[in-house]
């Protein structure tokens, strides 16, 4: 039950601001986002097209706490099919940026596991230049699944290890100093 109380109007206004939410107010839910979508092939609780229309109604705590702001795959089918030119894909990257701001400030709780990958990812490709796979892998099992669930991995690694698909240490790439810096400028602005 929606109860215009709880309702935030202004939700929309905030996300329009970020950066690629800004066409958010021209959808007019035709549906076309959620029709092609492949992770609505995988999983029929997932609707674009609903968390477009929850935002634009101010749901902001069920959008911002709903797992499936983080199933978006970004492939980018509901953005070339958008006769609005909404940008969905965009705009989910915005209502996350939202969401990881607000979880930060101990506002709302993500359990979604995604964001933690996200920021091991980039933490990785900040330090090596590319992703180290171990690294990445075993410390995302460790936080989000614990040393038991860590340890029952650790028989595909050692196999994909022995068949020379994972490496035990990193590998750096020409250039680090470059993709640092890059990481410096980007945080900056």
């Amino acid at each position: 039950m929606i109860k215009s109380s709880e309702l935030d109007p202004n939700f929309k206004y905030e996300i329009s601001k970020e950066p690629g939410g800004e066409n958010i107010k021209k959808c007019f839910n035709c549906t076309g986002c959620t029709v092609g979508c492949p992770v609505t092939e995988i999983d029929k609780s997932y609707n674009p097209r609903m968390i477009l229309r929850k935002s634009l109604l101010g749901m902001r705590k069920e959008v911002l706490t709903d797992d499936s702001i983080w199933l978006c795959a970004s492939c980018y089918i509901c953005f070339e099919r958008c006769p609005q030119d909404v940008k969905i894909t965009e705009v989910v990257g915005a209502i996350r940026a939202i969401a990881l701001r607000e979880a930060r400030a101990g506002n709302i709780k993500i359990k979604n596991t995604k964001p933690v990958f996200d920021n091991l990812f980039i933490d990785s490709v900040r330090s090596n230049g590319r992703w180290y796979e171990a690294g990445v892998s075993g410390t995302f099992m460790l936080k989000t699944k614990g040393v038991g669930g860590a340890i029952g991995y650790a028989p595909m690694g050692l196999a994909l290890f022995k068949k020379g698909k994972l490496s035990i240490l990193p590998h750096k790439i020409k250039g680090t100093d470059e993709i640092k810096r890059i990481f410096e400028e980007v945080s900056t602005k």
